[in-house]
């Protein structure tokens, strides 16, 4: 199928969509994107406003026939993409390729981390327990456990990190739910598609489980598309450079007196000073100040109060 052919007025697209308009930019930069993928080629392309770069680029990654993997800045735009674009794609060429989304582990519903969540129910407030309980309900009916699926919870609520898994607690092939991790069952899905729709985020993740020898989150693919790229180096500098949290720490106290409590043995004594530990991280993170900025950390590390709060985290 010609490119050309699929863009030029009374082309294609012209008799697949009525509302299509052409535009020369768009054709060329398909045309581009084709020979780049022909060729084994790397691309760069700057693409205007209005030009209608997403199909320039889906439109030839489909025809190339090969493994492809899209990079897009951001989960909404993944989503619009798989949902979207690529449904309007498959419709216009009516060519058979499976495409699959795949996000971080944490837009995933963790089943071993809500079984354990639910034995502490009645720590939580009101709503939080009774959103806890709608959580349960929408993990009986979901197939994917992708959370953004979970419409009657919000994105910010404090349950989600509970309910979720990070790299630091996720006990992989030693899981018991392991059989039915929907991590496990996307990432499959990844493996066999033809398409893998995904985020920065994702793709440095990748890249450093790579490098250092720790497997890998990512097939292979014989093409790498990079949406937004603007926004490409940005990924690169949270991943590949080294961060903790107060909230990571947090976290880590609270799964640790999670698993502690699960235990027969009385580890009291340690729980207390788990807690007390939180109670340093907290102050810490008070000490910081409330409004968000970047600053040089020897700069930072001369205010007494921050001083002597790194003091404290280190006791």
């Amino acid at each position: 199928m010609n490119i050309q052919q699929i863009f030029k007025k009374e082309g294609l697209l012209s008799k697949r969509i009525p509302s299509f308009q052409v535009r020369p930019a768009q054709a060329a930069m398909a045309y581009t994107v084709s020979q780049a993928i022909q060729e084994n080629s790397c691309l760069v392309a700057e693409a205007g406003t209005g030009t209608g770069k997403t199909l320039a680029y889906l439109i030839p990654a489909v025809l190339s026939g090969k493994k492809i993997i899209i990079s897009t800045a951001t989960k909404t735009l993944q989503d619009q993409l798989f949902l979207k674009d690529i449904p309007l794609v498959r419709q216009v060429l009516e060519i058979p390729f499976q495409a699959t989304l795949l996000k971080g582990r944490s837009n995933y519903l963790c089943l071993y981390r809500l079984e354990n969540t639910l034995g502490f129910e009645a720590g939580y407030h009101y709503r939080d327990a009774h959103a806890l309980e709608a959580i349960l309900r929408w993990s009986k009916n979901t197939h994917n456990g992708d959370i953004a699926e979970a419409i009657n919870i919000p994105e910010f609520s404090i349950l989600w990190p509970s309910v979720t898994s990070t790299v630091e607690n996720c006990l992989s092939q030693e899981c018991p739910k392991y059989g039915d991790c929907f991590l496990v069952k996307a990432r499959k899905k990844a493996q066999e598609a033809d398409m893998i729709v995904i985020n920065h985020h994702l793709f440095w993740a990748d890249r450093i489980l790579k490098n250092d020898g720790f497997g890998e989150i990512l097939p292979d693919a014989q093409v790498i598309i990079i949406d937004e790229a603007h926004q490409f180096a940005e990924s690169a500098t949270q991943f590949l450079g080294l961060s903790i949290s107060s909230r990571q720490l947090e976290d880590f106290i609270q799964d640790t007196i999670v698993e502690l409590c699960k235990e027969s043995q009385n580890f009291s004594e340690i729980i207390n000073q788990l807690e007390q530990f939180e109670q340093t991280v907290i102050s810490f993170r008070l000490a910081l100040g409330q409004e968000s900025k970047r600053e040089a950390w020897h700069k930072i590390f001369e205010i007494p109060s921050i001083k002597n709060g790194i003091n404290n985290l280190k006791q």
